[in-house]
């Protein structure tokens, strides 16, 4: 609220801002002003902030151009051009209606519950919002994409004028989506759910890289474009590929569809402003009811008796199950370590299933969902932050250290190693290499336990804080090659401990013993076991000997 208090003094707050009644032209200069004293007084907060703001400006442009100049060069190819501008107007689209969901800090004016308490219309209101919106980056990289769009498809008089009107519809349509998006979700971006989402943006971009990469080779290997002329067909009457088909349609000749897909285009844009008026409305004259829910949801957790109900009844009880309890209970509600997790699971299930779709998998590439979620074992106190003083409290030997280590390694094998069992099974199931799934089961599961035992190790000897005010920062400043040393470290140890039974597989397949294969997944269990206990042993009277070290590394952040 300061930013946004002292933009409104830099914007001026007089006669011009249309008092009670607010007229749209009246307001859309000051809404303008204060777009721009917004990002004046965000970028004057810190110069990391400036110097991440300029580069980003930097490279969007260069990207813009870059994609501007390549959509003339299409101009002239009658068969890839219309489809090529359809679909990327679709998909321009889609970026502005998902971008809110998961980077709704970035642009303060997306909460409209900021202006609660001035006496503004919604009519007025959404015009002037409208109009502030179009200042930024993403305006100018989507108008460059407009405009590129319309000169690639533009041909004769008719699809020059129907292009002059087009370039506005694709701006203001994908604007207006954007708007209508955010503050319809302005409740859930505001939250902690909110905060949590924008934390797995991260894993969106990779997984939309690897979609991205897996649809580009099947279309290379299927004949290029030709496979979208279907779908860039039902796009070219869908807004706002409706308005880029229209310019497409008009310079063809075909003047009456491209007057259909205007007024397409045209009242997708009137129905999106409706739809975020409406949501306004309601958002200014409806209470949040959120912490009435939440307290609603949080007694009805408990039983009449205050004790657990559900998964939580089956966890052993004393202290192995109350520590079991909250470090999974961590996973679903601290946001750094849920992203961790969200992640870790899907890259470790991605980049085996992707790879085996591709045609270059193997069952092997299963061993790297372990890895993912084997990480997690590091840096066990670091997720306590400075709370790790009450869990220092109750650790008085090495017989308790070696009791808190075992409960946080049990609790994640609770996940670990169902999921390492899921992804072995679905890459032998496509890569259909059933033969090997019993020692790469095996396998996977002594470099679980054995990423366990290092973690735990790593946990005592290299501990860190992870900070809790930025998505991106996984450790304290002056701590981060403490964190590479113990992460990476930590996995070449683990690897190491895994030797024997690596030699062990390529021996006997050297040796032709294929029908003893199916050994290693005893013999691989059981070695992950011996060697998680060994490192949690190992581990305990270390952590019992550095406490105050421990407390004072996690509580930098």
């Amino acid at each position: 609220m300061s930013t946004v208090g002292s933009a409104t003094a830099d914007a001026g707050t007089g006669p011009g801002t249309g008092g009670a009644g607010g007229s749209a032209d009246s307001l859309v200069p000051v809404f303008v002003r204060l777009k721009l004293a917004l990002l004046r007084n965000g970028l004057r907060q810190s110069s990391k902030r400036k110097a991440a703001y300029v580069t980003s400006l930097v490279l969007t442009a260069v990207i813009a151009v870059f994609m501007t100049l390549l959509l003339v060069l299409l101009r002239g190819h009658p068969d890839a051009a219309p489809t090529v501008v359809v679909l990327l107007g679709a998909v321009t689209a889609l970026g502005w209606a998902v971008m809110p969901l998961f980077f709704s800090s970035g642009d303060e004016t997306l909460d409209p519950t900021r202006l609660v308490m001035l006496p503004l219309r919604p009519r007025p209101l959404v015009g002037a919002l409208l109009v502030a919106s179009l200042v930024g980056i993403g305006p100018f990289f989507t108008l460059c994409i407009a405009v590129g769009s319309v000169v690639a498809v533009a041909h004769g008089a008719a699809g020059v004028a129907v292009g002059v009107l087009a370039v506005p519809l694709l701006l203001l349509g994908c604007v207006a989506l954007a708007r209508a998006v955010a503050t319809a979700n302005v409740r859930l971006l505001t939250s902690r759910k909110g905060r949590d989402l924008a934390l797995l943006s991260g894993l969106l971009i990779a997984l939309g890289a690897q979609v991205v990469n897996f649809g580009s080779q099947r279309l290379f290997k299927q004949g290029g474009l030709d496979t979208l002329l279907p779908v860039a067909d039902v796009l070219r009457w869908l807004p706002p590929g409706s308005a880029v088909g229209a310019v497409d349609s008009a310079s063809k000749g075909s003047y009456g569809a491209a007057a259909v897909q205007l007024l397409a285009s045209a009242a997708a844009v009137a129905l999106l402003l409706w739809a975020w008026q409406r949501s306004l409305t309601k958002l200014m004259v409806t209470p949040d009811g959120s912490t009435v829910a939440a307290a609603d949801s949080g007694g009805a957790a408990r039983g009449a008796d205050g004790g657990e109900h559900g998964l939580w009844r089956v966890l052993p009880s004393g202290r192995s199950g109350a520590v079991m309890q909250r470090t999974l209970r961590y996973v679903m509600r601290d946001p750094k370590t849920k992203a961790a997790w969200v992640t870790a699971l899907a890259i470790g299930l991605i980049v085996p299933v992707f790879n085996a779709l591709q045609g270059t998998g193997s069952i092997y590439l299963a061993c790297f969902g372990t890895w993912m979620l084997g990480v997690q074992m590091y840096n066990q106190f670091g997720q306590d932050t400075s709370a790790f003083w009450m869990v220092a409290q109750t650790i008085a030997t090495p017989r308790q250290a070696y009791e808190e280590l075992r409960a946080r390694a049990w609790a994640l094998l609770l996940v670990t190693a169902p999921y390492t069992a899921l992804v072995t099974v679905v890459t032998a199931a496509l890569v259909h290499d059933w033969g090997r799934l019993p020692e790469v089961l095996g396998l996977a599961w002594a470099l679980l336990g054995a990423m366990l035992a290092t973690g735990a190790i790593c946990s005592a000897k290299f501990p860190y804080s992870i900070p809790q005010d930025g998505a991106f920062k996984n450790a304290a400043p002056g701590q981060g090659g403490l964190a590479w040393l113990s992460v990476f470290g930590g996995v070449i140890l683990s690897l190491v401990m895994c030797v024997p039974l690596i030699v062990a597989t390529v021996w006997l397949h050297v040796a032709g013993a294929g029908g003893l294969l199916w050994l290693l997944l005893p013999a691989g269990t059981a070695y992950g076991a011996l060697v998680c206990w060994a490192g949690l042993r190992f581990a305990a009277p270390r952590t019992a000997a550095r406490l105050p070290e421990i407390i004072t590394a996690v509580s930098k952040g």
